[in-house]
């Protein structure tokens, strides 16, 4: 039985243990244990998992259909992926950088909602010439994601609040007070919704005529992979970088070295607050056109599984939500194909979120496990 176990820590430490890409062997491993997972279950469902997955890329415009409907094919099949990934490149970064400083930004959804509606309210029902109008949306986005995280990140610093606990009553507060203003000012009577914004505000072309087909061009997509460059030189280049990092790893050694925490922790929420603010307005002005009242969107905790899949590293942050985002949009035509219940397909996405989450505790488990094989190596060899 020991020998067994002894077996068995030996392979977790060499698949991931300490050394050269850690990180991206962890990820690795939490993806194949999602696909096992949600492989198991459909078994128990009767469903061919090689089958179900085939679909989900089918339905994702990373492998071809049968057939396509007019105007159709898989490339606007894969535009349209990259249409509902681009929020999630922003709300996944904004988590990463918030927890680069050791700080949880769980506001994401309610920044979005935030900067969707004033972006929305200020330019989306304006005349202003489309180019003017997006590059509006997109500042507008930015600025009210930058104060709002600036406020969080202060009382912080200032009052040693809990973020979180802040986070989660400011979510409350801008859910209910924006659904207040759309049930009285910007209501669809038909919708229930907030009015459609103009297409000159849209960040998304809908149905762009690209030869014979309609497709979905995400405009501010070039942006996100703007920021995920960015942010990977900030990480990795930059002495604010080191200093975000330094203050999360250890606020108390890094005031004794000279690094002025509190400034550095207001100037990563106010990045963290600026991209959650892109994600709400490439979300409510780019994938859809209006805004449902009392509904906080998902996206913005499903990017923290997302940040913590993607090790909080920009690069690692983009491929993660493009994971994610694959199997999201994949399981509808999943689901239409095989007869699988919707939510048996987001269930899935779910079990993958629910195992990226588990990261940090399966490589806390491999270190653990080369130490004590290091200490028992040790002992054997003063015996002998």
């Amino acid at each position: 039985m020991m020998k067994r176990e002894g077996k068995g820590k030996q392979v977790m430490v060499k698949m991931l243990g300490p050394g050269r890409h850690q990180n991206l062997r962890t990820s690795l491993f939490c993806i194949l244990l999602s696909l096992l997972a949600g492989s198991v279950l459909l078994l128990c469902l009767g469903k061919n998992p090689f089958v179900a997955y085939r679909s989900i890329l089918q339905g994702a415009g990373i492998f071809p259909k049968a057939r396509y409907a007019g105007h159709k094919s898989i490339l606007t099949d894969f535009f349209s992926l990259l249409n509902y990934t681009t929020p999630m490149v922003f709300a996944s970064l904004s988590v990463a950088v918030a927890l680069r400083c050791g700080l949880f930004n769980i506001s994401v959804s309610g920044t979005m909602i935030l900067s969707g509606f004033l972006a929305t309210v200020l330019v989306g029902y304006s005349d202003l010439p489309p180019f003017l109008a997006r590059l509006l949306v997109v500042l507008i986005g930015v600025a009210s994601g930058a104060a709002f995280g600036a406020l969080v990140g202060y009382l912080k610093y200032k009052y040693n609040t809990n973020e979180v606990v802040v986070a989660i009553m400011f979510n409350y507060i801008i859910s209910y007070v924006v659904s207040f203003f759309i049930q009285t000012m910007y209501i669809d009577p038909s919708t229930r919704q907030s009015v459609k914004v103009g297409q000159n505000a849209r960040l998304t072309l809908f149905d762009a005529q690209v030869g014979s087909l309609k497709m979905e061009i995400p405009l501010v997509l070039p942006l996100a992979i703007v920021c995920v460059a960015a942010l990977w030189f900030l990480f990795s280049k930059a002495r604010l970088g080191f200093e975000l990092r330094a203050v999360g790893l250890n606020r108390k050694a890094s005031r004794y070295a000279g690094i002025r925490v509190g400034r550095t922790m207001v100037v990563s929420m106010v990045f963290s607050g600026a991209l959650a603010g892109l994600a709400g307005v490439s979300y409510y002005l780019g994938c859809f056109a209006s805004i449902q009242p009392k509904v906080v969107p998902a996206m913005g905790f499903d990017a923290i599984a997302v940040a913590l899949l993607g090790n909080c590293d920009p690069v690692g942050c983009f491929f993660a939500s493009l994971l994610v985002m694959t199997i999201s949009n994949g399981t509808t035509y999943m689901s239409s194909s095989l007869g699988v219940l919707r939510e048996i397909a987001s269930l899935i996405t779910g079990i993958l979120l629910l195992f990226s989450a588990c990261g940090e505790f399966f490589k806390a488990q491999a270190s653990r496990y080369a130490e004590e094989l290091e200490d028992a190596a040790a002992r054997k060899g003063v015996r002998s």
